[in-house]
């Protein structure tokens, strides 16, 4: 069966269409191939990116804009914010911005402003965002509003709360408001300083002036009041008052220090011993006090006007030779006078000066046979100044160096040996005041006295100078504490121009608990009797156990031990105190 004339000629027009482009690659294929080349340009998803930027024929140029059709648009920028903030418009070529936008220079303002900090556009304060169930916070107190409570807050997450303690509400009297400071207005009351001492004296105000009073009441026995060879004991009662008067100025100070003490013996001593006269007295009470009244006038803030007024009562030391033999009882000395003096400060160079004034008189002496024996050939007055000059080199370290002069002038020439016992001396000692964080505080110094008598009899007495104090806060429970002195003092002793004394004590005190401390003190001192070749030593232990009742009544125990060794033959003794008592103080 034959194929009709339109069947033929489509299948004719079907081959011709497939043959064409196959004599067409036939005719390529006689051409050398070519591989196209990897350029970074490839990756480029923008339009004409297969192409050289060089050979665009419409190539961008600078403040032309680029119609938005050509180009593709851009892919999401990973490091956008995703806060929506859009991004600022890219720059031209050229560096200049588009022509429809105006340039930005900086920050903007209150850029670093934070929703509390200072905004110079004044725009409102954008409030916190609060969890849901959190308290919104309070605002900031004002002036007058009571002191916050240290509680802390009640919960408001929906745990149950706990009730306070009953010891926070039980037994506790009602403060009114005008005392607890929760008056709405009111202004805050001062606050008093830190008390150390749970247990210390409060004291009373009188004006401006605040006032501490104590008395110790104290009775126990001694083995030997007399310090005698041959100890003989008797018991002993005590009574020390007390009383510290200070200022509380905001400027000048005023402080008064007095302290004294009574020893009362119920036993009197033997007059005789071996057929001699005895070297200690039959009545053997004795009194001692100590006071002065310190006051500071402040000129201006470098300038400061000083002065003091002292009194110290007293008899000659048991067992010192200086004791007359046959007395009926100890005489006593009264050591009085005052200091005037400035304190000047450059920068951190202080001087500071005064002169003084002192006095020293002996009560007459009442010997066992009924008769009175002057002491006037003790008495004397003394004239001098002193100088003190220090340079604040960094905080807690001071050095100094002070010199002092005198002038001793007796009331008779010629003592009742015949020696003329008018001298002058003076001492001169460097060393440095120190403050180290509270733990290690105090003043040390070192330096050279001396002393020259009128009678050319009487030797120079001259000698190595050792003085200062030291507080070592070793833990919040011990302290330790260090005092060092030397003085030169007068002697009736024949040929002897006086007395070099050397005196070094060590003391530690402990808290067992607030309300119970022991105190541990040692004492070692040299008396050095100048061309007598006699050398005493004295050595002292002792103990105190305080308990604390409260704030006014303290119980204190006592226990020492006092040892007297000399190199003269019957000169050296020993003795122990015992003493219980009571302190009362306000």
């Amino acid at each position: 069966m034959g194929s009709s004339p339109g069947t033929g000629r489509s299948k004719r027009g079907h081959f011709l269409r497939a043959a064409l482009p196959c004599l067409a690659l036939t005719a390529l294929g006689s051409a050398p191939a070519a591989a196209q080349s990897l350029t970074p340009d490839l990756f480029n998803p923008n339009r004409g990116g297969f192409a050289a930027p060089d050979t665009l024929p419409t190539r961008r140029t600078a403040g032309v804009p680029q119609a938005p059709s050509d180009a593709l648009p851009a892919l999401p920028d990973p490091n956008a914010d995703p806060r929506g903030r859009q991004p600022a418009p890219a720059t031209s070529r050229t560096g200049q911005t588009p022509a429809n936008q105006v340039p930005t220079y900086g920050l903007p303002a209150a850029n670093g402003a934070s929703s509390s900090g200072y905004d110079s556009l004044n725009r409102k304060r954008q409030q916190p965002k609060l969890y849901p169930g959190q308290p919104k916070p309070k605002r900031a107190a004002g002036p007058g509003s009571p002191v916050p409570s240290a509680k802390p807050p009640v919960s408001t997450l929906g745990l149950p709360k706990i009730a306070p303690p009953p010891s926070e509400t039980a037994n506790r009297a009602p403060v009114p408001a005008a005392m607890a400071g929760t008056v709405p207005g009111q202004p805050q009351r001062r606050r008093l300083k830190a008390d150390d001492d749970a247990f210390g004296a409060v004291g009373d105000y009188a004006g401006s002036f605040l006032i501490k009073g104590g008395l110790e009441l104290s009775t126990g026995y001694d083995t030997n009041p007399a310090r005698l060879n041959k100890p003989v004991g008797s018991p002993v009662y005590v009574v020390a008052p007390d009383l510290l008067v200070a200022s509380d100025w905001e400027r000048h100070a005023l402080v008064a220090d007095l302290r004294g003490s009574f020893s009362g013996y119920t036993n009197n001593m033997p007059a005789t011993i071996d057929g001699f006269a005895s070297p200690s007295p039959v009545e053997i009470d004795r009194p001692d006090f100590t006071g002065h009244v310190d006051g500071r006038l402040d000129v201006d803030r470098d300038f400061k006007l000083t002065s003091q007024l002292r009194l110290r009562l007293a008899t000659d030391n048991p067992g010192s030779p200086n004791v007359q033999a046959g007395l009926q009882k100890y005489p006593i000395y009264a050591a009085y006078g005052t200091t005037l003096g400035f304190d000047q400060t450059f920068n951190r160079f202080q001087v500071a000066a005064g002169v003084t004034v002192d006095r020293t008189a002996y009560t007459n002496s009442k010997l066992t046979d009924g008769t009175i024996s002057s002491n006037d050939d003790r008495d004397f007055n003394q004239y001098g100044g002193v100088g003190r000059f220090s340079y604040d080199l960094k905080p807690g370290l001071k050095p100094f160096v002070e010199i002092e002069g005198d002038s001793r002038v007796h009331d008779q020439p010629a003592d009742r040996n015949g020696y003329f016992r008018d001298s002058s001396g003076g001492y001169a000692k460097v060393g440095s005041t120190f403050e180290f964080t509270r733990i290690l505080v105090g003043e040390i110094s070192v330096g050279y006295t001396a002393r020259n008598y009128v009678d050319p009899r009487l030797s120079q007495l001259a000698g190595f100078l050792t003085a200062g104090s030291l507080i070592w806060n070793a833990s919040g429970l011990t302290t330790v504490k260090f005092f060092t002195d030397t003085q030169i003092a007068e002697s009736t002793v024949p040929g002897s121009s006086g007395v070099l004394v050397h005196t070094y004590a060590a003391e530690v005190d402990h808290d067992f608990r607030r309300w119970l401390t022991a105190v541990g003190r040692f004492t070692y001192g040299t008396y050095d009797y100048q061309n007598q070749n006699r050398n005493d030593k004295t050595y002292s232990l002792e103990g105190n156990l305080i308990y604390k009742l409260n704030r006014n009544i303290w119980v204190k125990g006592t226990l020492r031990h006092d040892i007297l060794n000399s190199n003269v033959a019957g000169s050296s003794s020993q003795g122990t105190v015992v003493l219980v008592g009571v302190r009362l103080q306000n």
